[in-house]
Parts: C-alpha cells; structure tokens; sequence
C-alpha cells in the first residue's frame, strides 16, 4: 500500500476512535446528571429509584411541617391531594415562600424507608407561577376528581 494512503488512512481510524470514544463518555455523563421529575404518586407506588437524585413535586400538606427546634433540620408531607402522600427530610434554610398549601419542588434521594431526603427545595416565586410540571399534575387531578364525581352520580 501506498505509504500516502496507509497514513490517511491510520488517522481516518484514529478520527473515528475518538470520535466513537467522546460520544460515548459523553453519553455516560448526561445519564448520571438526568434528574427525573416524579410526581407523589409516582413517588408512594416505588416508580421513583432508590438512593439516586431525582426531583420530585407537589403541595405542602396543610399541618405536616415540623421543625427541630435546636437544628435546621425541617420535615414535612408532599401531597397530591388524591391520597398520594410523602415525607421530605430537609436541613438548611428554605425559601422565603415556603409554608403550608405551597407548590414545591424538592431535589435529592428517596431512602430505603420511602422518606425523600432533600438536597434542595424550591417554591413558586409568586402567586401566578407553577412550574409546568405541577400544572400538569394538578390539571390531571381535577380530570380524575370530576371523573370520580361522574361516576358516584351515575347510577
């Protein structure tokens, strides 16, 4: 072979090892740093892994936040108002606009217990905005208490 051809041709093959080999680390980075939106329902029925970070919404239960007195530490349910009911664990300080009846959205892991250890907790920013996840959620919600309501008065 022509020592012209044999060279282009060792580096067409490096190319594409590196190439095959950067998509491929590429592909390996963005799978671990995926954070999954799951939903309390999701969440309660084991759809959500275990001991991996995800993000998981839904609303303040009314009279489940709990503080320690001598930590930052804060519990309190994440609810969907259909039954679907979690506890988050948080240590640190929460937004200004966190309480009772909220939209929020937690980041961090759910433990072998079922208790959603929060990294992160992040509320609506003012009375309009919910983020499109719990829009969703909630505009589902009254789809399934109307469709409950239709069946109860259906004979």
């Amino acid at each position: 072979m022509n020592p012209k051809r044999k060279s282009r041709l060792y580096l067409a093959l490096f190319l594409l090892v590196a190439v095959a080999g950067t998509t491929a680390a590429l592909m390996v980075a963005m799978e671990e740093n995926i954070n999954m939106f799951y939903p309390p329902d999701q969440v309660v029925d084991g759809t959500a892994p275990l001991e991996r970070t995800i993000r998981a919404g839904g609303m303040v239960k009314a009279g489940s936040v709990s503080r320690d007195p001598e930590s930052l530490q804060v519990e309190f349910t994440i609810t969907d108002h259909l039954g679907s009911d979690f506890i988050v664990s948080f240590t640190g300080i929460l937004p200004d606009l966190f309480r009772e009846g909220q939209g929020i959205i937690v980041q961090g892991e759910l433990d072998q217990q079922g208790k959603f250890m929060a990294r992160e907790v992040l509320a609506k920013h003012d009375e309009n905005y919910m983020p499109p996840e719990l829009m969703d959620m909630v505009a589902e919600s009254g789809k399934n208490a109307e469709a409950k309501a239709a069946a109860k008065a259906t004979p």
